[in-house]
């Protein structure tokens, strides 16, 4: 199961992605060189941005944020592991400089338009972080 699942180029991911550059961003995809290698990196505004899907990354409160019911342990851990990973990389690039923006999956499901424009207005201003659920 695990083998078929995408890390990159998902449809919320594509979905952003389409409708920034409709609005005039622009963006490099996974750059390798920063902690996490974020889904889009806006290197005018120094800003980093991750598309976390609700199920793998354990948005609080989703109604998309489920457990398999087989092997418990192993996906608490996995969970766990997930969401202690993208906080160590979210720190490493603000101590870096970057400002960083996390866009939950649910937020884009409802949408994509409010969502581009929240990202914009951020990626415009001067806030260090945005967190868009």
């Amino acid at each position: 199961m695990m083998a078929s699942i995408r890390g990159k180029n998902t449809w919320p991911e594509r979905a952003l992605r389409s409708a920034l550059f409709a609005s005039g961003f622009r963006y490099r995809l996974h750059v390798r060189g920063l902690p996490g290698s974020p889904d889009l990196v806006f290197a005018k505004y120094k800003a980093a941005l991750f598309v976390h899907g609700c199920f793998w990354h354990r948005h609080e409160g989703c109604r998309y944020t489920t457990v398999p019911k087989a092997n418990g342990d192993f996906w608490m851990k996995k969970f766990a592991d997930n969401v202690a990973r993208d906080e160590k990389h979210v720190g490493l690039l603000r101590d870096r400089g970057w400002r960083v923006a996390i866009v939950w999956e649910c937020a884009l499901k409802r949408s994509v338009e409010d969502v581009t424009k929240s990202v914009g207005a951020w990626l415009q201003g001067s806030e260090p972080e945005l967190t868009v659920e």
